[in-house]
């Protein structure tokens, strides 16, 4: 079978949960409310250990095995919403006006809560399972914040996972691949600093707005003729913001966008050759152009070890047996990137089904893919830690 008795006997206890998360969405690390309710519940189920506030507002529970001392691993979900105006008419729609869980992490921490429920009632493993819920995974690097907090280091941390949905694949089925499975994600602002004047007499002025046209069909090719063809790279102009009136040149313009990458080369690379752009294109107008060039999250990147692990688990899990283990990386980023720099482990997709995409409006999560990701949480918990010491699977990839 593929899912666990205990997880499908949950499941209506645990959309409760998830319905009652989505109704009440929280951004970054403003999940007061939430955090609350997921401490409740760990409490509730007899959690050896609650500690919160870890990088800020994030909760951890310990539960121990009861075979004996061993090692700890943990598994994450995220706890924070994303700052969007739902559009869906569920019964648990968003109360909270402008704000949604349009990517689902209603679902990841009523699944993991449901795993804890299970694993405090049979605790059938060696030394502990730490269950972590995190806040501020869009765009406020909460997971870099429990990492600078001691997460790892204060609970013992071995391995880490990770799961999120993804819209698009069958409920009950996952997915994973080895490597990259999340792409880094930077931020850039370009600002033009031209000579504004009467639109009259351009012959006067340095339109920022026409070199800010050039570059950004300049930076395009950034992609298309200067990386490797076999490499994902995006380079994406995504603001263009200049000028107040119809005849007047404005002083500057600005350009704002992202790139995201699957290599430290091709990141690097990217701000380089941007670099480079704006340098040549103020040389070239006899004008000063600034860029702010920001890395945010890193590439989630899966270790070998522990994939091959998580997928052997997630085949027993699956409805239809063996899943995929080669699935092509989402190029969207993902903050638990911070917490599989410092520990190995493995981030892993669980089907949405035909749903609504992630981030937006509509989208809800599928409370069918519940007892799937329960079980899957249990399932690794007890196969990870079913010897007092972890068997050796891979180390920290330089």
């Amino acid at each position: 079978m593929p899912l666990l008795d205990r997880a499908a006997q949950l499941k209506q206890e645990v959309s409760l949960w998830r319905r009652h998360l989505h109704s009440k969405p929280e951004l970054l690390y403003d999940v007061h409310e939430t955090a609350a309710f997921v401490e409740e519940k760990l409490r509730e189920f007899g959690c050896d250990q609650i500690v919160t506030g870890i990088g800020r507002t994030g909760v951890v529970g310990v539960i121990k095995g009861k075979k004996g001392a061993g090692q700890a691993i943990g598994l994450r979900a995220d706890m924070d919403a994303l700052p969007l105006t739902e559009t869906g008419t569920p019964e648990w729609v968003s109360q909270n006006p402008g704000k949604a869980h349009s990517c689902g992490h209603d679902g990841h921490t009523s699944m993991l809560l449901g795993a804890a429920k299970i694993l405090c009632e049979t605790r059938d493993f060696y030394g502990e399972v730490i269950v972590i819920f995190q806040p501020a995974e869009e765009g406020g690097a909460g997971g870099l914040a429990m990492v600078k907090d001691g997460l790892m280091e204060r609970f013992n941390i071995i391995e880490v996972y990770g799961m999120h949905n993804m819209p698009g694949i069958t409920v009950g089925e996952l997915a994973v691949c080895k490597g990259p499975i999340m792409a880094a994600t930077d931020e850039f602002t370009i600002t033009i600093n031209g000579k504004g004047g009467h639109a009259a007499q351009p012959h006067r002025n340095i339109d920022p707005i026409v070199i800010g046209s050039q570059l950004v069909t300049a930076l395009q090719s950034i992609v298309s003729r200067g990386s490797n063809p076999l490499d994902s790279l995006v380079v994406s102009v995504t603001k263009f913001n200049a000028g107040e009136a119809y005849n007047i040149i404005p002083e500057k313009a600005v350009l704002a966008g992202t790139v995201r990458s699957l290599t430290k080369h091709s990141r690097a690379f990217a701000e380089q050759r941007m670099r480079a752009h704006c340098e040549a294109f103020g040389l070239l107008n006899n004008i000063k152009i600034d860029l702010d060039f920001k890395n945010n999250y890193p590439v989630t990147f899966n270790h070998s070890g522990q994939t091959d692990i998580a997928a052997d688990v997630a085949d027993k899990v699956s409805i239809n047996g063996p899943i995929t283990r080669e699935v092509e990386p989402m190029m969207g980023g993902e903050d638990f990137s911070y917490m599989l720099e410092t520990r190995p482990g493995c981030y892993i997709f669980l089907g949405n089904g035909e749903s609504a995409n992630l981030h937006h409006p509509a989208y809800d999560f599928n409370d069918d893919a519940l007892p799937y990701g329960m079980s899957y949480w249990v399932e690794l918990a007890q196969y990870r830690l079913k010897d007092a010491q972890l068997t050796p699977a891979e180390k920290i990839a330089a």
